[in-house]
């Protein structure tokens, strides 16, 4: 199994992106097994907290990200670009300098919106960071959920059998993607 670590742009509860990975864990094609990593609880990252004080959140989010074989980024749109708690974590992940957690770690993200762009700005705003990051992202097909709201049900299953055909097309690729790219952590510099 390739342990695909997931992190949700949401904060809430029921957030249409934590419905949605619930719905894509109903159809993971082998071999991801997606765990929700959770960065709600993390302060925002200083350097001057950073060493053997730094914050036990930084330290458990660190190590689950350096566990995973890969990584699933769902979140919604904010005004064009990512939620403040996904771009903390990344930043958390990110140092201290040269001790990158994300460090050729094959990737995906899918954006949504309750509106008809998708959450276009947000994937791509996320896309430019996680280059810099050397995640190794994939870039097709793209994955943007518009109308979020009407494709999964009040149980959090799908309720549009397009959609579900759509993200069931992608996780399949993706696995391929993690399969073909599953040695870059290990070989990046």
């Amino acid at each position: 199994m390739k342990k695909v670590a997931v992190l949700l742009g949401s904060l809430r509860a029921h957030s249409f992106s934590r419905s949605l990975v619930h719905a894509l864990g109903t159809i993971a094609p082998e071999p991801l097994s997606l765990e929700i990593v959770e960065i709600g609880d993390m302060p925002f990252y200083n350097p001057d907290l950073e060493g053997d004080e730094a914050p036990a959140a930084w330290k458990h989010f660190r190590g689950r990200i350096l566990e995973a074989d890969a990584l699933l980024f769902v979140t919604p749109e904010y005004n064009r670009s990512v939620p403040a708690v996904l771009k903390n974590a990344i930043d958390v992940g990110s140092r201290p300098y040269g001790q990158s957690v994300w460090q050729g770690k094959p990737g995906a993200v899918i954006s949504i919106s309750p509106g008809r762009l998708g959450g276009f700005g947000a994937n791509h705003h996320l896309r430019q960071s996680l280059m810099c990051l050397n995640v190794v992202t994939m870039a097709t097909p793209e994955a943007y959920i518009a109308d979020v709201a009407s494709c999964i049900d009040e149980h959090g299953a799908f309720a549009d059998a397009e959609t579900q055909a759509f993200l069931l097309s992608y996780l399949q690729r993706f696995a391929s993607w993690v399969q073909l790219n599953a040695g870059a952590a290990a070989s990046s510099p």
